[in-house]
């Protein structure tokens, strides 16, 4: 039976109340379930990030390294593994298998200790990611994935109250800016596949390339409109979903 990470419990419960309390609960009977169906065993200690447990386990049959990532199903886990399917191994990590009830997924097994946020050049970091960027965007996206647009028109409904909560005039000025940029490319949503959470975390080494992404929380959209969750007029700081281990 595995122990789940007291600060996993913790942000769960923070970003999704009951469902996240239930979550947590399931997860030791959930890692057992998966392990016994796909015939896997444990073969290090867990990993997580804010919304996902990642166990590195190996396949019984043939002691391969792989990893269980366990997560709470919903709007961007959902797209998750479609993603991946679209890029098959191609720029991010590669998806082996994949639960439609519960959003478990199997993955190659990538190395922890080669995060792109090691690397001691940062010009040559965001030049990886600029890179990886170009190259993922370069499919179009599926049909019926989230679109960029769709949340962006959300968060702007949600900018003049956030607006009256900010102290500072520059700040409010800043973000008022922001939204006015937004409002003015809405209209032209684009129609690539975005890896939505493309930061340092997300993209680890391997041995069958240098670097690969992981948890893209994909959408379809324009590529230069963000590498990231926008922030400017969320109600709350940004957080980076998902494990930062793949």
């Amino acid at each position: 039976m595995i122990d789940v990470p007291e600060e996993l419990a913790e942000t769960q419960e923070e970003i999704n109340g009951e469902a996240g309390r239930k979550f947590i609960a399931d997860l030791p009977q959930l890692a057992a379930d998966f392990l016994d169906r796909w015939d896997l065993r444990l073969d290090g200690p867990p990993m997580h990030g804010m919304c996902a447990l990642v166990l590195p386990v190996a396949d019984r049959t043939d002691n391969t390294p792989v990893v269980l990532k366990l997560q709470l199903l919903d709007d961007e886990s959902e797209g998750e593994p479609i993603a991946l399917r679209v890029w098959n191994g191609d720029g991010a990590v590669r998806l082996l298998r994949y639960d439609d009830a519960t959003g478990t997924m199997l993955l190659e097994r990538l190395d922890p200790a080669r995060m792109l946020t090691h690397e001691p050049d940062s010009r040559e970091a965001v030049l990886v990611i600029a890179r990886l960027l170009a190259h993922l965007t370069a499919v179009p996206a599926p049909p019926d994935m989230r679109r960029l647009s769709d949340i962006a028109a959300g968060l702007l409904t949600r900018t003049p109250p956030v607006l009256t909560r900010i102290p500072d005039p520059a700040d409010r000025r800043l973000i008022a800016d922001c939204a006015a940029a937004v409002r003015e490319v809405i209209d032209e949503p684009g129609d690539r596949l975005l890896h939505w959470d493309l930061h340092f975390d997300n993209v680890l080494g391997t041995d069958r390339a240098p670097w690969l992404a992981i948890d893209p929380k994909p959408l379809t959209g324009d590529p230069p409109s963000t590498s990231g969750p926008p922030s400017p007029t969320a109600s709350t700081p940004p957080i980076s979903p998902g494990a930062s281990t793949p």
